[in-house]
């Protein structure tokens, strides 16, 4: 009797599966996660991203423009009325912050050497465990990509240097990787969040940022677009207005949880011009409108934004500092995650991640 209502559940089940598979196949949508198609993250290390991702101009078969801030999810859409996926680039992207340094194998690294490529700059850590995910989706893409992707991992581990090269090997990274220092994350704008992926284009302009894990498909499908390659998709371009620098957070004119409702269109621009000249109090060192870009989680940034925002509205604040007279702001602290206190760098006898299923088939590379 115990093995006859086993082998009922066990058909049932069969079943179940098969109908639930049928239903997939016929809606004839890609596998992808099912979120706007800026490909949101799914998780990170340290904190949750910040400004969502905003998703220059590169050869596509249908492009436009989008001068919405990355925050209003209106702006983007997972498909067109054709069927195709959107992908955002910065319309407005900025040089690659140049570097020269040594990799772990004391080969010279230098950011001259990438013209004519696209370009992943991934800052990540051994403890991290979503950089650790990330790993065999870069190593497939250096793989079959090969000249024409340059991948650079950028570690910002406390660990002795050979400890991560003995981590590299172990886990078969193809690409060079090379020691963070405060000097590079301050040239970036500060990585507060693990893994950190930067997106540059063949002339060697950043034009997207990725905070967390995001799909294989999307960088594989970014890849494509700045190579000029076939892919099923279509470009929509956005100001970066601090999604990506920080510096270009005074191009903004919406900030994150920050409501301008009832200002005149010159109280806001008062408003806008102390947000970018007063500093949070959070530790940061940050402009208020740089902390709520970076961190939409501070508490401290938005309350005084909004008391700031209701100054402006009842007519008792004081005007933003003069540029040319005020005193010249500190640089921001370099933001270098650290691992939580219980984590320790995994050891090299731990399995390496499995690798992704290759995507689209070497031939249709060009």
């Amino acid at each position: 009797m115990k093995r006859s209502f086993i082998l009922l559940m066990a058909i049932f089940g069969g079943l179940a599966g098969l109908t639930i598979g049928l239903a997939a196949g016929r809606s004839g949508q890609p596998r992808l996660h099912r979120m706007p198609f800026r490909f949101a993250s799914t998780q990170s290390t340290t904190k949750p991203a910040a400004v969502a991702s905003a998703h220059a101009a590169v050869p596509t078969a249908k492009s436009t423009s989008s001068g919405d801030h990355a925050d209003d999810p209106s702006s983007d859409q997972s498909d067109d009325d054709s069927g195709e996926r959107v992908v955002r680039f910065a319309s407005n992207p900025q040089p690659l912050p140049p570097f020269l340094v040594t990799d772990l194998d004391g080969n010279a690294v230098s950011t001259a050497a990438w013209k004519g490529k696209v370009v992943f700059i991934n800052f990540w850590a051994t403890w991290c465990p979503p950089c650790r995910a990330e790993i065999p989706v870069l190593i497939d893409l250096a793989n079959r990509y090969k000249d024409r992707l340059q991948i650079v991992g950028v570690s910002v581990d406390d660990e002795d240097p050979q400890d991560v090269k003995k981590f590299a090997e172990h886990f078969g990274i193809n690409y060079p990787i090379v020691m963070a220092s405060p000097e590079i994350v301050a040239e970036y704008g500060g990585v507060p969040a693990l893994p950190t992926l930067f997106v540059i284009n063949t002339d060697g302009k950043v034009v997207q940022k990725h905070e967390g894990l995001y799909s294989p498909e999307l960088y594989e499908t970014e890849v494509r677009l700045l190579l000029g390659l076939p892919a099923n998709a279509q470009v929509q371009t956005f100001e970066d207005q601090g999604q990506i620098f920080l510096k270009n957070a005074a191009l903004a004119t919406e900030l994150p949880d920050v409501d301008f409702t009832g200002l005149t269109p010159e109280m806001k621009k008062v408003a806008l011009k102390r947000l970018n000249s007063e500093t949070c109090d959070c530790g940061c060192r940050l402009t208020l409108a740089q902390c709520r870009i970076n961190d939409t989680s501070c508490p401290k940034s938005r309350k005084l934004a909004a008391t700031l925002v209701k100054e402006v509205s009842e007519g008792t604040a004081r005007p933003a500092s003069d540029p040319a007279t005020a005193p010249p702001a500190s640089p921001p602290v370099p933001a270098i995650p650290k691992p939580p206190a219980s984590t320790t760098a995994p050891q090299p006898s731990m399995p390496p991640p499995q690798p992704q299923t290759p995507a689209p088939s070497a031939s249709n590379h060009g």
